[in-house]
């Protein structure tokens, strides 16, 4: 009997599911705000949706017209749903016409040196925010920082916790055990990443301006209207075109433990970069990056998962971690869903709860480096041709079927699924979705974008633009009552009131702000 087997039997008592039913989640999603025309906005964030600084809800990511929402932690999904709704319906009715592009990879694109970057304010905390995405487009280009994707945040229960912890029979305080199992669900979630751009990527092609004439390893396929795609492709969002950083590659950063991960983070962001160090840090008495190190903060090591804690203020991730353990995982390897408003839909979040706690509840074995490369040449596969008919991956060094390896899978999931069911069909209703995915590619929401792009011949801006005026009409005419509206209107005041305060409480000068934030860290000001 497995280990997930094992668990799972032990967990099947009413308290037992409950407490493997009692699960938190949060959702982040980015998009891009763009003109009736087909084309990015480059105005400011509008005031009526609040300071970008300090909104609950309302953000800006990389560039002032990468908006990012972002739900308050739920135990409901359908009414994590029904905010993050809302939360569209008030903005598209702020933004004077304004539209919001609808899939990952962006809207065409003329000069990227016209991207405007995100502004924050006059606080050396709103400065420094700016500074970091200027230095992203000195090391990686504009471009690739405005592609959208949807983040995932999930968490147990703190029963689960403590069940797992007697089914285990660990000898861990509580704490430290809470964080190995994460950290164990990191592990096998890598391990399995590929299942989510196979079922849930919808990148399969892209404008061909956003390559601006460079060239590419990719070998594309271009159709008539001059939309570039792979036949086979599931999420070019997450290939070597999109969110990557090639600078990381030789860093290593292990998932075995909390101490090695910390280990790892902490020495890459003290690690000196000799191609960042080329474009200078503070030049001609304008800076240009926060230092030249090979991340200038944490959170520029791009991965598709995170392990988190809130962190405390003026708290740094790693510290928030290294203080009190991990509290969540952030999933990062979702596309924005072309199909959906909000950009993803109930049936993909209860997959992901399934999946998720699949990965939990199994065994997770340290990875070593063959176990890496096993990890990114089944990613790599998948991102490429996973769609690709008797396609093929590597299980411990064992070839299987991108099929047969689902089915087996699935076959785990639904177990999962009829516990957490007991007497409704929520959580089966959704597996039976995604199942048919499984039995066929086109299915998938890769699959879907290609039949309408490719097979069906539409331009891919213009499918997009159609699908993004379809959404301003369905918020538009959303109805919000008063309650609803007074309370998005006093929280855009009251984000700007704090970003004001924040503002006025700052006696350093940037200069000395920066020194004292990199206090520890060795690096070039």
């Amino acid at each position: 009997m497995t280990v997930f087997n094992q668990t799972l039997g032990a967990l099947s008592d009413a308290e037992g599911i409950k407490a493997l039913a009692g699960l938190k989640r949060g959702l982040e999603r980015e998009a891009l705000r763009i003109t009736s025309c087909c084309n990015l906005a480059m105005d400011e964030h509008p005031k009526a949706l609040g300071s970008a600084l300090t909104h609950p809800r309302i953000t800006t990511d990389y560039s002032e017209a990468l908006l990012e929402f972002i739900t308050p932690v739920h135990g409901n999904i359908d009414e994590m749903l029904d905010g993050l709704t809302q939360t569209h319906a008030f903005t598209l009715k702020h933004l004077n016409g304004q539209k919001l592009w609808p899939v990952s990879m962006p809207c065409y694109v003329g000069d990227v040196k016209d991207i405007p970057i995100a502004r924050y304010g006059s606080s050396n905390t709103g400065k420094m925010k700016t500074l970091y995405r200027k230095g992203l487009t000195y090391r990686y280009g504009a471009l690739m920082q405005i592609i959208s994707g949807v983040h995932f945040n999930f968490s147990v229960s703190d029963a689960l916790w403590q069940r797992l912890h007697a089914i285990r029979e660990s000898s861990l305080p509580l704490e430290q055990f809470v964080s190995e199992g994460y950290f164990g669900l990191i592990r096998n979630y890598r391990r399995l990443v590929w299942v989510l751009p196979y079922l849930f990527g919808a990148s399969p092609a892209l404008c061909s301006s956003f390559l601006k004439g460079q060239k590419t390893s990719v070998q594309f396929e271009k159709t008539a209207r001059g939309t570039l795609y792979l036949p086979y492709a599931t999420s070019l969002r997450m290939s070597d075109l999109g969110y990557t950083n090639k600078e990381q590659a030789s860093l290593h950063i292990s998932y075995n433990s909390l101490g090695e991960y910390l280990d790892g983070i902490r020495a890459a962001i003290r690690l000196p970069s000799a191609q960042f160090a080329q474009i200078g840090v503070k030049v001609d008495g304008e800076y240009r990056q926060l230092n030249a190190n090979v991340l200038q903060i944490e959170n520029e090591f791009y991965a598709p998962i995170r392990a988190k804690r809130v962190t405390a203020k003026g708290e740094k991730p790693s510290e928030a971690l290294a203080r009190a353990g991990v509290e969540y995982i952030e999933v990062r390897a979702l596309d924005v869903n072309p199909f959906s408003p909000i950009g993803v839909e109930a049936s993909q979040l209860k997959f992901l709860d399934l999946f998720l706690l699949y990965c939990l509840l199994s065994d997770s074995p340290a990875c070593d480096s063959d176990g890496e490369a096993e990890i990114a040449a089944n990613l790599k596969a998948v991102i490429h041709e996973g769609r690709k008919p008797g396609l093929t991956l590597s299980r411990s060094g064992e070839a299987i079927s991108l099929k047969a390896w689902l089915t087996e899978m699935f076959a785990k999931l639904r177990e999962l699924a009829q516990l957490l069911d007991g007497d409704a069909t929520d959580y089966q209703d959704a597996l039976n979705h995604w199942q048919k995915a499984v039995e066929d590619p086109s299915l998938t929401l890769s699959g879907q974008v290609h039949k309408a792009v490719i097979e069906e011949g539409l331009d891919h801006s213009k499918f997009v633009m159609d699908l993004a005026e379809r959404y301003q009409d369905y918020f538009l005419s959303y109805p919000l009552d008063e309650a609803q509206l007074k309370r998005y209107r006093d929280d855009a005041a009251a984000s700007l009131a704090a970003q004001a305060a924040i503002e006025a409480e700052d006696t350093l000068s940037f200069d000395e702000y920066l020194k004292d934030y990199f206090k520890d860290v060795p690096c070039a000001l």
